[in-house]
């Protein structure tokens, strides 16, 4: 028998499957692989300051248990490190090494400020309050007064280090439009300001290495959700992929004519509304490798960019193949019936995926109530993420069905589309039914259940896909979900979630036979070597 803390640090390592993360080495030049090199060496120092934002004595704990001999420090450490921390993000940020609490600022603010203290301090002293609530500050004391320092100033030697290798990158960099962001993001970690630089990265154009490094996701900061930590994606373009969403790319206006409304809600200026990117990811850092791997993500999140470039989609492909492998074909195995396995396939998944972001920007966005001009958004209120992800992944399905009609893909790959997306289902309900993409997921499957397009056999517990119904009933679905929009029926969405996006007794049987399989990744990336 293990011991009790031994056996639980086990159950918790486990819950993330080890997988190598490689990429295509032949798309690189020798050059290319020189720019690559130096923003792994400023990845890994990105790595180092986002350990220090999240918690400001995980040093001392990080040396602490690497000169440990205790076994237990070992399974400590392999776990500290996932989570960047001895705090558990899977389970509510609870201690796993000592008994204190995570601060809810992390190591933004001091940690016997309170939040009173902080909007005292704003309210009475007006002039600090832009540099207060600064993305790219953090709060210290001094002489027992509250003073904000730059992000340039608190991690000096390390911005300063990072600045310098991505000059040198910028020097091997042939490409020109990466060569400004490099030399501009490098100007942006000396002077706190990324707004130039965000603007080059979203002007980047015929380039094969897409990467984004500095302060972007506020997430950590849960005491306001001011301030930014570091993270890094470099990534390589996937030219293939990229091929294929042009293809998609040309079918947008033929896709919102497909729609299953009237023609009057129709939304034909609507377009894409943000660029996407397909990329192998060669290695992440900081906040984007903190526990649960990201599958896509979409910046840069200062509005002023947005408004002026709008916002790129990057979809990490490698990362799709890992999850396929590691979470989606054993989750098929437990829930589907064997007949069907034959369909879970990686283009039924990764298509999906495609389809799901384009279809983000077909249907409803502006809307006219009652004689008001107005927004989905706007009148939706609450329910919006719900209902907006789950009329992305029926669209998906749609749309692929769709381009099967206009004969992009061959007619067998139906099947796929339909099977793959149940199977994905549980990957998604699993993460719980409040978050916005499970909740979409609750409501697609238990419509379809309730409605003969899913069939669950009792004796087997298992569920399979009705070929014969599943295209007119997922259709009445869409129907239902883009009407909601275009009328902005916020009571009306409200009863769909209310009643479909809910743990079904069917749904809570199917998932409880998932206990013992990983919950994500465990990213062992090929350009660290064997570390």
């Amino acid at each position: 028998m293990l011991p009790n803390e031994e056996a639980k640090l086990k159950a918790k390592i486990e819950q993330f499957a080890p997988v190598k993360i490689t990429y295509d080495h032949s798309l690189l030049n020798e050059r290319q692989k020189e720019v690559v090199k130096r923003l792994h060496a400023a990845a890994q120092l990105i790595d180092s300051i986002f350990l220090r934002q999240v918690y400001s004595k995980n040093f001392e704990i990080k040396k602490r248990l690497e000169n440990s001999n205790d076994p237990l420090d070992k399974l400590r450490l392999e776990y500290f490190k996932i989570m960047f921390g001895p705090f558990d993000r899977l389970d509510h940020n609870k201690p796993f090494i000592g008994n204190e609490k995570k601060p809810l600022g992390a190591n933004f603010y001091p940690e016997d400020m309170t939040k009173e203290e902080f909007e005292k301090w704003v309210k009475e002293h007006p002039e600090d309050e832009e540099s207060f609530t600064s993305e790219f500050t953090v709060i210290r004391r001094k002489d027992g007064k509250l003073i904000a320092v730059p992000y340039t100033v608190e991690y000096q030697p390390e911005l300063e280090r990072i600045a310098s290798l991505l000059d040198e990158a910028a020097e091997f960099a042939d490409n020109p439009s990466l060569k400004k962001y490099l030399t501009l993001r490098a100007k942006s970690f000396r002077t706190n300001d990324y707004f130039e630089s965000d603007m080059a990265w979203m002007d980047l154009k015929d380039h094969t290495i897409e990467v984004v490094i500095g302060p972007y996701e506020v997430y950590e900061d849960e005491l306001f959700n001011y301030k930014a930590s570091y993270e890094t994606f470099l990534t390589i373009v996937d030219p293939a992929e990229t091929r294929k969403l042009k293809k998609f790319a040309s079918y947008l206006n033929e896709m919102e004519k497909n729609l299953p409304i009237p023609d009057e809600h129709k939304n034909f200026g609507r377009g894409s509304e943000s660029p996407i990117v397909v990329v192998q990811e060669i290695y992440c850092a900081g906040d984007a490798k903190a526990g649960v791997q990201t599958l896509a993500f979409n910046l840069p999140n200062d509005e002023r960019v947005r408004k002026a470039k709008g916002s790129k989609k990057v979809m990490l492909k490698n990362i799709h193949e890992a999850k396929f492998e590691k979470l989606l074909k054993p989750i098929a195995e437990i829930v589907l019936v064997p007949e069907q396995l034959k369909f879970v396939t990686f283009d039924g998944f990764f298509n999906h995926t495609l389809m799901h972001e384009m279809s983000h920007g077909i249907g409803p966005g502006f809307i006219t109530v009652n004689g008001r001009k107005t927004e989905v958004k706007k009148e939706l209120k609450d329910t919006y993420s719900k209902l907006e992800e789950c009329k992305a992944d029926i669209l998906g399905m749609y749309n692929n069905i769709f381009m099967i009609k206009q004969g992009v893909f061959p007619p067998e790959f139906e099947k796929d589309i339909w099977v793959t997306f149940l199977a994905g289902t549980f990957r998604s309900v699993r993460f719980g039914v409040s978050e916005a993409h499970g909740g979409g997921n609750a409501i697609i499957f238990n419509y379809l259940l309730e409605n003969g397009a899913y069939q669950f056999d009792e004796k087997t517990e298992k569920v399979k896909v009705n070929f014969d119904k599943i295209y007119k009933v997922l259709t009445d679905l869409a129907n239902k979900v883009l009407m909601i929009q275009a009328t902005g029926d916020y009571e009306g969405a409200k009863k769909l979630i209310a009643r479909y996006g809910i743990v079904t007794p069917v749904m809570k049987r199917l998932v409880n036979k998932l206990k013992n399989l990983p919950v994500d990744i465990k990213p062992e990336f090929e350009i660290d070597g064997n570390k």
